[in-house]
């Protein structure tokens, strides 16, 4: 199996530039991409995704070698990637013109719930997104939700505390692609997959700890499984 420093040149070579010519389109020195593909240092978060769309590919394949197809501008293939500005704000800055409020979803414990959750949209927790990036992702204000990452399973591409934009509008699964799903009341991001009879396959990233989850149509009524939204922007910090 490939590493991802051989990726790397790989589709260096395919896309006919040299180390140099690859380093100019990133604004970085011919030897930080000399170092990346001989895996003395590693390309991360804002540049991971910098470095796939150079090479017109996805931070995906860079990653994991799978054959996914190439980076578009509606799929973030790494919620490291950030697609518009986020500016620091506080309760009482005003919204400019051209932005809105993105709520976060979050899990809620029922009342004399057992401990049981339910997602719900919060009213105090929110981001603010300019229109044109929502816009350029063809996504509507009103169908725009942030959720907050948990946990490893998405790593190296979604660490822990990681932030997604998720597009509430779309929930048809497209092979590969990253969504937020509501699993009886516990709030997930992963990769989908459509499995015949109407069923899904969950994927993560770190599938040496979290292997892949398969569920039919039934199961997915009886365990409450629900698809959000498809992941249309991302943000880390590492």
């Amino acid at each position: 199996m490939s590493t991802l420093g051989q990726r790397i040149a790989r589709k260096r070579e395919q896309a006919g530039l040299n180390q140099s010519e690859l380093a100019r389109r990133l604004s970085v020195t011919p030897q930080a991409v000399q170092k990346w593909e001989a895996e003395v240092s590693t390309p991360r978060g804002k540049r991971l995704d910098e470095l796939a769309s150079a090479l017109s590919t996805t931070v995906a394949f860079l990653i994991t070698g799978e054959d996914v197809p190439s980076r578009t501008v509606g799929y973030p293939n790494s919620n490291a990637s950030i697609l518009g500005p986020i500016d620091a704000w506080d309760d009482d800055t005003p919204l400019d013109d051209d932005e809105v409020y993105v709520p976060f979803l979050k899990e809620v414990e029922l009342s004399a719930g057992g401990g049981r959750t339910v997602v719900e949209q919060s009213h105090k927790q929110k981001l603010r997104f300019g229109k044109l990036t929502l816009r350029k992702q063809g996504v509507q204000p009103d169908d725009a939700v942030c959720v907050t990452v948990s946990g490893n399973s998405m790593e190296p591409v979604l660490p822990d505390k990681s932030t997604v934009g998720v597009d509430q509008g779309s929930t048809s699964v497209v092979d590969g692609k990253m969504y937020a799903i509501d699993h009886d009341g516990q709030l997930r991001v992963k990769m989908l997959y459509r499995l015949p009879g109407g069923g899904i396959r969950m994927r993560s990233y770190n599938r040496d700890e979290h292997p892949d989850e398969e569920y039919t149509a039934r199961e997915m009524v009886d365990q409450n499984i629900h698809i959000k939204g498809k992941v249309f922007w991302s943000s880390v910090l590492w």
